[in-house]
């Protein structure tokens, strides 16, 4: 039995569009993360870009779970001397780029190298609920309905 390769003339991509409202970052990022390298198709090829375009709306409305909003610290360096700088998720979240926040976490998710950056370029992110994609005819992909987790929910009253 020979192991299939998909060829560029296979490969077949479609636009999803996602609905970001009220779903947690983490678990929003590996659907996406899956998707974007195609790993949800029988036809996966590790070598190719066989994944799907994604559109996902209302990324500034993403939630953590627990505390992470106020606690989570977001770090990078700016490649000088002592230059560490550090930023809370929520600070980010109600700046000026609010998308950063699910970018980075499906960014940390792939694998990393040219491949990883050219799918990263299918990902279409948008703080607002419209986006200028509607010629592609994007599916929209419910994920709030996939698994009761993906959406958080509120603390009993009790």
């Amino acid at each position: 039995m020979k192991t299939y390769t998909a060829k560029p003339k296979d490969i077949e991509k479609k636009w999803l569009l996602i609905d970001a409202e009220g779903l947690v970052v983490g678990r929003l990022a590996t659907h996406i993360a899956m998707r974007l390298r195609g790993k949800h198709k029988a036809t996966f090829t590790p070598h190719m870009d066989c994944g799907d375009n994604i559109i996902v709306i209302n990324a500034d409305k993403v939630v953590f779970t627990g505390k992470k909003r106020e606690d989570k610290t977001y770090y990078w360096h700016t490649g000088y001397p002592g230059g560490i700088k550090s930023r809370k998720a929520a600070r980010i979240l109600d700046g000026r780029f609010p998308t950063r926040v699910l970018e980075k976490a499906v960014l940390r998710m792939m694998p990393g190298g040219p491949l990883s950056r050219a799918q990263m370029k299918n990902l279409h992110l948008y703080a607002g609920d419209t986006h200028p994609h509607e010629a592609q005819k994007p599916e929209k992909l419910d994920l709030a309905g996939m698994n009761a987790k993906n959406v958080l929910r509120p603390k009993n009253m009790d």
